[in-house]
């Protein structure tokens, strides 16, 4: 039995999508919040047991002949620290993995172990913390460590289309690894359908190549055919960007933490190998992604 968390999410879905293409006769159950949310062909093959998957209620019925998990922590804008935002949301699924007897756990993790940053680092620095929670229940752990998504550019669609900018608090010369998150998806599901592993490990999730966000720029400007720029904004106006949003100051901080730490070089540590990097280029993802994405504005 594989069991996938957020199977509507980002990534999820498409870590669904991939284990139901590869799984054959073996069952997938899910922990959805709401099921209805799910495609009529996918709701037909899973298993799906409704519920948050920080309950312990729920983590019961669902890790019950549960050999493989995706672990994936949803996010929340509004907790009132980030350390609860991960390893708090994770501690009753440690006890679950431990008491129904989980063979393997496959999450989604942060690049960064090890560097001179990681200890301040915001989500990564708790994202790591989580790690060590997971790999300390006994269970066999890939935490697939991670860039920035590529997709995280669609949230600024229209802003790309409207004012022909996109911003962030990152240096525009900074070269740096993004990955697309079919990519994330493609490695969760082959380990997840891969019984022979065991033991602890990261395993990095690089993408093909490093770009600056002003080499990022160029790109999106000759795939979209139209002149697209970087402007970089202070890390304090990043801040309140996110706050003005309805983010809690906490999750906030540690956002802008996190970027700190990108920009001090926290995600260039990883070396890329042929194990660790991924097929989709930043501009195969703008043309297949963030286009139509952009036109749809």
């Amino acid at each position: 039995m594989i069991v996938i968390t957020t199977p509507t999410g980002q990534i999820g879905r498409q870590v669904l999508a991939d284990v139901l293409d590869g799984a054959g006769t073996e069952p997938v159950r899910v922990i959805v919040r709401d099921p209805a949310r799910l495609p009529e062909q996918v709701r037909r093959r899973v298993e799906a047991v409704e519920g948050s998957h920080g309950e312990a209620t729920v983590l019961d019925r669902a890790f019950k002949d549960a050999d493989a998990v995706f672990w994936l922590v949803p996010p929340d804008d509004e907790a009132a620290s980030i350390e609860q935002a991960y390893a708090g949301f994770a501690r009753p699924a440690v006890a679950a993995f431990e008491r129904h007897g989980v063979r393997r756990v496959v999450g989604v993790s942060a690049l960064g172990r090890g560097t001179d940053v990681a200890d301040r680092a915001g989500h990564v620095t708790a994202t790591l913390a989580m790690d060590d929670l997971i790999a300390g229940s006994g269970v066999a752990y890939r935490a697939l460590t991670m860039p920035s998504f590529m997709d995280n550019l669609l949230w600024q669609a229209a802003s790309i289309k409207n004012g022909g900018t996109f911003f962030e608090p990152i240096d525009a010369d900074r070269e740096l690894p993004s990955v697309a998150t079919r990519d994330i998806a493609a490695a969760a599901a082959r380990l997840l359908l891969d019984q022979t592993w065991n033991g602890v490990a990261e395993q990095p999730v690089l993408g093909p190549e490093d770009l600056s966000y002003n080499d990022m720029a160029r790109i999106i400007s000759e795939v979209l055919e139209t002149p697209v720029r970087y402007q970089q904004i202070p890390f304090e106006t990043f801040t309140a960007n996110l706050t003005g949003r309805g983010m809690s100051q906490a999750v906030a901080q540690a956002m802008t933490d996190m970027m700190a730490a990108k920009n001090a070089g926290l995600d260039n540590a990883a070396i890329r190998t042929p194990l660790t990097s991924t097929p989709t280029s930043f501009r195969q993802w703008c043309q297949d992604t963030l286009k139509p994405a952009v036109q749809a504005q």
